[in-house]
């Protein structure tokens, strides 16, 4: 009996705890659009003709976004302003393109909507001059069903997307979402990594725009680590450059046991999709044991590589002379640097070869560090992996 009582009261205790948390969320949702109308009302009776005669200008608290949208359609801006304001997007409204160019020049925008048919400056210019002015920010453009195929080529010239008109609330909303997400995934993927020494006391950095070095363990220039365990065998694996640099593996080549390997000879490989690349080894002698749980779990290499992700332990046979090869500590740390250096302008030169001119060719702020096509992959290959 007094545990049935004491079991009601816990669900009771729970389903009152759960509708004071919805009631709460409703009321804070409620409380942040009254929030934004009131940015809309206000916003709408600035006078700010100063900077540009068409611009209407909202901005709300801690937006997810700040945009740009040019249209010589007022009805269209209209939309945008009230459903993107609710959305929680801080929004600036202008009628024509040389407006918008002289907003872009003075202030900071995650986006800019264009529409494609204006006069005087259309989609396809203002395209062009946004990128050039701020290469950083994405432009969208806005199009009618019968300029898709116009839409469609902007993106040649930088455009990230483009959306249809007419558009629905709820349409424009997701759309936008969906380009604020994609817009951050591209930042994320162009923060150019940074070396991590780990000392004793210190933990693996999860990021990855950081390249953890362990203080205790030898790097390859092959990008292969190595590990000295108290019994002499090495434990070896792909170092962190590598393995976050060429990110999803799909599949790993483990080495025979008793094979026997030689220091830059193709100890293992990796797989990722139809591409392949082989691991030199760091040291020379023979395998003693492989890591079997990475044929399951082939995710362990990124989880904690420098303990759960190794590949193989090898007992060495001339570790003595061949350490001398092997990086460790600071200077392995000041290795990656030049690594990562080097890394960049390998990127920078694969990237302006596939540009149409050498006008567009690709600077540092510019560069996807963590998503490799296949030219790039080959060249990472050679450069990097195979580097004797």
């Amino acid at each position: 009996m007094v545990i049935g009582i004491v079991v009601v009261t816990l669900i009771a205790f729970l389903v009152i705890d759960l509708l004071i948390r919805i009631s709460l969320k409703k009321l804070e949702e409620s409380r942040i659009i009254k929030e934004r109308r009131k940015a809309l009302d206000i916003g709408l009776k600035l006078n700010i003709a100063d900077e540009a005669r068409s611009l209407k200008r909202v901005h709300v608290k801690e937006p997810k976004a700040r945009i740009l949208a040019v249209d010589d359609e007022e009805i269209v801006l209209d939309s945008f302003r009230k459903i993107l304001v609710l959305a929680g997007y801080s929004i600036d409204t202008v009628e024509n393109g040389s407006e918008a160019l002289m907003l872009v020049k003075k202030n900071n925008y995650d986006f800019v909507f264009t529409d494609l048919k204006m006069p005087q400056m259309d989609g396809i210019e203002v395209t062009k001059a946004v990128k050039h002015l701020r290469p950083d920010i994405d432009v969208i453009v806005i199009t009618g069903y019968a300029t898709i195929e116009s839409a469609v080529e902007t993106m040649k010239y930088g455009a990230m997307d483009y959306v249809q008109k007419p558009f629905t609330e709820d349409e424009l909303v997701e759309f936008v979402n969906r380009s604020l997400i994609k817009r951050q995934d591209r930042i994320e993927r162009e923060i150019k990594p940074s070396v991590h020494l780990i000392t004793p006391t210190e933990k693996e950095d999860a990021s990855m725009h950081k390249i953890n070095v362990p203080a205790g363990v030898f790097f390859s220039p092959d990008h292969t680590w190595g590990s000295i365990e108290i019994n002499g065998l090495v434990r070896i694996g792909i170092d962190d450059f590598a393995q976050k640099l060429i990110g999803k593996i799909d599949q790993i080549i483990l080495p025979p046991i008793g094979q026997k390997i030689k220091m830059g000879e193709p100890l293992f490989s990796i797989k990722q999709e139809s591409r392949k690349a082989a691991f030199l080894s760091p040291v020379t002698g023979e395998v003693k044991y492989v890591n079997t749980r990475l044929l399951d779990n082939v995710n362990l290499i990124k989880k904690r590589p420098f303990e759960h992700g190794w590949i193989c332990y090898v007992e060495a046979a001339n570790l003595k002379d061949e350490l001398n090869n092997l990086k460790i500590g600071p200077d392995a740390a000041s290795w990656y640097k030049n690594e990562i250096d080097k890394y960049t302008e390998m990127v920078k030169k694969v990237s302006s070869m596939q540009k149409d001119s050498a006008s567009e060719a690709a600077d540092e702020k510019s560069i996807d560090y963590y998503q490799m096509d296949d030219r790039l992959w080959d060249e990472f290959t050679r450069s990097f992996l195979h580097s004797h």
